[in-house]
């Protein structure tokens, strides 16, 4: 089972949580994320297990609770995935300008996924450059890896991973998954959108 939370981190990060949460919520502009993710995850696991931190920094369940996840945000959302096969991996990015994407693909894709990009027409290019990078970065996220390996990685070739996308209300979502999970806008569950 996969399941897929899309949420609000203005309206999230606003939630009562568990007193011990709130004071383990680090200080500064990075406060109102970490608390959206853990009101997210406690809507959607109940009681909330204990969360630990994985070689790379990985927010993890104990494995004795058979529930792995994965979060990320960005410009004012944030997704969850929640899974009971395996780890998970899940990126989103607002579908934005980006001034330097060329330069950045360039510096990042593969050959296979640069072939991708030119399949696109040129005004659908940008869009594509953010389905192919959310790929990646699940990918990456999905082995608790760091960003700096998103080289390393080809979101053509998963190995042995299930990769997929959407695009949905301006955003560009990829899910990594150890069995196949296509998300559809339909099976996006909203928590406090």
């Amino acid at each position: 089972m996969y399941r897929l939370f899309l949420g609000r981190i203005s309206s999230l990060s606003q939630l009562a949580l568990e007193p011990d949460l709130v004071r383990n919520a680090p200080q500064g502009p990075r406060r109102s994320v970490w608390l959206a993710g853990r009101a997210m995850l406690s809507r959607a696991v109940s009681p909330l297990p204990e969360i630990r931190y994985g070689e790379q920094g990985k927010p993890e369940f104990d494995a004795t609770h058979g529930l792995w996840f994965n979060l990320s945000h960005s410009a004012g959302s944030i997704v969850l995935l929640l899974s009971d096969e395996g780890p998970v991996g899940c990126d989103i990015e607002a579908l934005r300008p980006h001034a330097s994407w060329q330069q950045l693909a360039n510096a990042v894709f593969t050959s296979a996924e640069h072939a991708l990009l030119e399949q696109e027409a040129p005004a659908n290019r940008l869009r594509a450059f953010w389905r192919i990078w959310t790929r990646k970065e699940a990918m990456v996220k999905h082995s608790g890896g760091s960003v700096w390996q998103i080289v390393s990685v080809d979101s053509t070739a998963p190995l042995h991973r299930h990769v997929s996308d959407l695009q949905h209300e301006g955003l560009s979502i990829a899910t990594c998954t150890s069995s196949p999970f296509s998300p559809a806008p339909d099976g996006i569950e909203w928590i406090i959108p």
